[in-house]
């Protein structure tokens, strides 16, 4: 039986715990999903180092899985363009049973390794895409299916588990394990499972896009306004960047089409708006260097 389905001997009268009790377990146990993220930062900082010149050259982020595993992908995938303005084109993801099953599962769709075979290659992989792959258990047959024209189209591919020596992970170019063990509740790997794979999410896509420059400093400075709550964050994030005041930042801020980057460079150099996007397309995007340019 695998780890993740094993049932605790440690927690066997859950049932019966008083309330505050209970909470208290199910929150401590999350903790060992920080530890075996830990345990495996090794690996996790192999995959950004060989990810982020496949993405600036021109590549994918694909995530592929099942179940909880895939709707923690689609959930990646989507915060990245609101987070990073990055484009909907360039983060993808398939979840087995298609777009229903992210709100309703959908019976033996992670079972069809055919389909997940299929879905991905309609998605034309090439060399500098990078696939995520997702399988708490790591033996899904969609996923393995996917693994599998990802493989054979020579993208990057990454395979996420919470099993030893799964096939996903040993599969894949590279394998991240996260050893969280057995469940507090037998076999829902929605609990400490599911907390692991969100954080070597986060962690690999955000590091990604700090390395292309989406980031200044520790700011989220390549987002565009598009709503009352991120214009007050877009003013925010520039007067800290700057010291302005928050008329000026609203001031530049618009005539920059509420692009961060741009207001940034313009208050800083005390730039035209044209000069300061041209320094930023001459530093593919990094602000530090378009403020040290000549």
């Amino acid at each position: 039986m695998l780890k993740t389905e094993t049932p605790s001997q440690e927690h066997a009268g859950l049932d019966q715990y008083p309330v505050a009790v209970l909470v208290e377990t199910l929150i401590a146990d999350q903790l060992n999903a920080v530890a075996a993220v830990r345990a495996a930062a090794g690996v996790i900082a192999a995959v950004v180092e060989a990810a982020v010149p496949r993405i600036a050259a021109g590549g994918r982020l694909i995530y592929v899985g099942a179940g909880t595993s895939g709707r923690l992908g689609v959930l990646d995938c989507v915060e990245l363009h609101p987070t990073f303005s990055w484009p909907h084109e360039r983060a993808l993801s398939l979840l087995a049973g298609g777009k229903g099953a992210m709100f309703q599962a959908v019976e033996g769709a992670e079972d069809d390794s055919k389909q997940g075979f299929l879905d991905l290659a309609a998605l034309l992989p090439r060399a500098n895409d990078v696939v995520m792959l997702l399988a708490a258990s790591g033996s899904t047959p969609y996923v393995l299916g996917a693994l599998d024209a990802a493989r054979t189209a020579g993208a990057l591919t990454v395979g996420i588990a919470n099993n030893v020596d799964a096939p996903v992970a040993t599969r894949a170019e590279f394998g991240i394990t996260l050893d969280t063990g057995q469940e507090v509740i037998s076999g829902s790997t929605r609990l400490k499972a599911g907390t692991s794979q969100k954080i070597v999410l986060n962690t690999i896509s955000s590091a990604i896009m700090v390395r292309l420059h989406k980031v200044h400093g520790n700011l989220m400075v390549d987002m565009k306004a598009t709503n009352a709550k991120l214009l007050r964050r877009a003013v925010a994030l520039t007067m800290h960047a700057t010291g302005a005041d928050a008329a000026s930042a609203h001031f530049v801020l618009e005539q920059c089409d509420y692009h961060v980057k741009a207001a940034i460079v313009v208050l800083l150099r005390q730039v035209p708006v044209a000069r300061a996007r041209a320094l930023l397309d001459q530093t593919e995007g990094s602000v530090r260097a378009a403020l040290l340019l000549q």
